[in-house]
């Protein structure tokens, strides 16, 4: 199968999976979060039926891996009701926007790269509307976001603290006390430094908005709906309970950094195929490089804290 006839079957596949996923959450919600999803169905179905009379291609079954994927999005919204639904619309509008503009640079001299064109105006003009409108109205994508980014930062940062300590100190409990003093330290940083950053942002914006407003023009929107104390106290908590993750092992009576590896790479996996999902990005790519980063983090901290132990003499162990 060549790059063009790959795209072919993707494109046909991706748009019949957002049908189906549309037509699935239509089922579980109701009111205008429903209208809203028929109005999405009536766009999919024009979007499905054109790629397949383009390719010459008639498909009416997901393959296994997207099966999976509908199932386990759709179990998640039931679990979580409309915040979830808005969450996975914002989420599908990103993946196909920029899935649609990488092919439309790819081929926008040829028949396909026009086609795409066509399908991307009606993206950019008609699903961007429809989502964003209800989307903004009940959720805050950038909260969501920082709460999952808070959980990989945490996760990494202690996990990585924590194999250092082990290879210094052989004393869980000692690891324990170490640990659990980073992860609050760090926890306080970082919403000192949210709250920092808000602030400014805050400041920079009232003083653009001053500005348009002294020469006549409307004023620009506001940056983040959340306020310096919110950002602050969403991403310090969020770091906090990620760091209780590669914690909790020790807390229960692990006395290497195994169990805490094992349980945070799996923590760190699910959050970064969430964070792939809702930005857009490539999810194997995404959770390959945070474990990379995971693997890097604990291999060089469990150095340092050989060294500290064999050249300066710093060990607690017995």
């Amino acid at each position: 199968m060549n790059d063009k006839q790959a795209l072919a079957v993707g494109l046909v596949m991706d748009e019949l999976f957002d049908l189906s996923l549309y037509r699935e959450l239509a089922k579980t919600v109701s009111g205008p979060l429903q209208a809203m999803l028929k109005e999405l169905i009536i766009v999919e179905e024009r979007h499905c039926a054109f790629w397949q009379e383009f390719f010459g291609l008639k498909v009416d079954r997901l393959d296994l891996r997207r099966r999976v994927k509908l199932r386990i999005i759709v179990l998640t919204c039931r679990l979580f009701g409309a915040t979830a639904v808005h969450l996975v619309l914002d989420a599908t509008e990103v993946y196909g926007i920029r899935k649609y503009l990488a092919a439309w640079e790819r081929y926008r001299d040829q028949p396909l790269g026009q086609a795409i064109k066509e399908v991307l105006k009606d993206e950019f003009q008609h699903e961007a509307d429809i989502v964003s409108g209800m989307s903004q109205r009940h959720i805050n994508p950038d909260r969501v976001r920082n709460i999952f980014f808070g959980l990989n930062d945490g996760s990494i940062e202690i996990l990585g603290a924590l194999s250092g300590f082990f290879a210094a100190f052989h004393r869980p409990d000692l690891v324990l006390m170490a640990g659990s003093s980073v992860a609050v330290a760090g926890a306080l940083s970082m919403a000192a430094g949210a709250y920092g950053a808000s602030s400014s942002e805050r400041e920079i914006l009232q003083i653009q908005s001053r500005k348009e407003t002294f020469l006549g023009k409307p004023a620009s929107a506001a940056g983040s709906a959340d306020g310096p104390v919110q950002a602050a106290a969403v991403i310090g908590a969020s770091f906090f309970v990620g760091a209780m993750i590669p914690l909790a092992p020790v807390l229960l009576g692990a006395r290497s950094v195994l169990p805490p590896l094992f349980f945070s790479g799996c923590a760190i996996a699910g959050i970064s195929s969430v964070l792939a999902y809702l930005s857009g990005m490539a999810m194997r790519k995404r959770v390959l490089s945070n474990l990379a980063i995971m693997a890097a983090a604990v291999a060089i901290t469990y150095l340092i804290g050989v060294l500290a132990k064999n050249l300066w003499g710093i060990s607690l162990g017995g």
